[in-house]
């Protein structure tokens, strides 16, 4: 892995639950020596991607993302688009609701809207998702380039739950079966009790860039609920991938 990648994959580790990291900490979950870590958040500070604590010496996400976060929006919009379908799908089938974009060699959460039901899925802002142990990651990797899909299958899959796909021939079903019926299911394949279901979104070229996804708790996903979910994630996705400028190809069906 090059150095500029081992540097900004340590942006990974922080998140809701960790929003600011100790050096060592940032080491441990790197694998990378204290020394060599400390060179590239301070490279990375000079240029605002991160800063430190000056109490604490910890260290959290910079100002400098934000600026990066405003410029992107602003000549390729996804949060605008996004947000609103995802409330629109979120009231639709009363189930939680989130967006997903590539994120390097995993999907990012970009946009989440939960159900209004006391029991419901909670899905953490800006979650990393498992290429192959989510709906989200499925989908993504089913209408990918074929490289992408071919890297997914050659890497090592961390079995997440009992039900996960963690062995390159069992996940290449999956993502097959995925790619004929048009969208994807995942039962407790990454969290227990979570039932997910989701669809691609594509870039200009035709080719998947993210998902769209609604998340329920097991238990309640009858075959009615799944019905209504998958004709809202339907209109949900092609939407989505219009808004941002995307084609949807002429091989995508929704099979029933």
């Amino acid at each position: 892995m090059r150095t500029v990648e081992k540097a900004l994959r340590l942006l990974d580790f922080f998140d809701e639950t960790r929003p600011a990291l100790g050096l060592s900490a940032l080491a441990r979950l790197s694998g990378i020596d204290k020394a060599t870590v400390l060179r590239m958040l301070q490279d990375m500070a000079a240029a605002g991607l991160v800063e430190q604590d000056a109490g604490s010496r910890d260290w959290r996400l910079g100002a400098g993302l934000l600026r990066l976060a405003r410029l992107r929006e602003a000549a390729f919009p996804a949060t605008g688009v996004l947000n609103p379908i995802l409330t629109r799908l979120a009231e639709e089938t009363g189930e939680t609701a989130h967006a997903s974009l590539r994120a390097g060699a995993e999907l990012g959460t970009v946009g989440v809207v939960e159900s209004a039901r006391s029991n419901r899925v909670y899905i953490e802002p800006g979650l990393v998702l498992p290429l192959h142990a989510t709906a989200s990651g499925l989908a993504y990797t089913a209408f990918a380039r074929p490289d992408l899909r071919a890297a997914v299958l050659a890497r090592p899959l961390a079995a997440h739950t009992a039900a996960t796909p963690a062995d390159a021939a069992t996940l290449a079903t999956r993502l097959d079966e995925t790619r004929a019926r048009g969208y994807a299911s995942a039962d407790q394949t990454f969290e227990a009790e979570v039932y997910g279901l989701a669809m691609p979104l594509f870039g200009p070229d035709g080719f998947a860039i993210g998902a769209l996804a609604v998340a329920s708790p097991a238990a309640r996903l009858t075959p009615a609920l799944r019905a209504r979910i998958l004709q809202a994630l339907a209109t949900a996705a092609r939407e989505a991938t219009l808004g941002m400028g995307g084609r949807i190809p002429d091989h995508h069906r929704i099979a029933a």
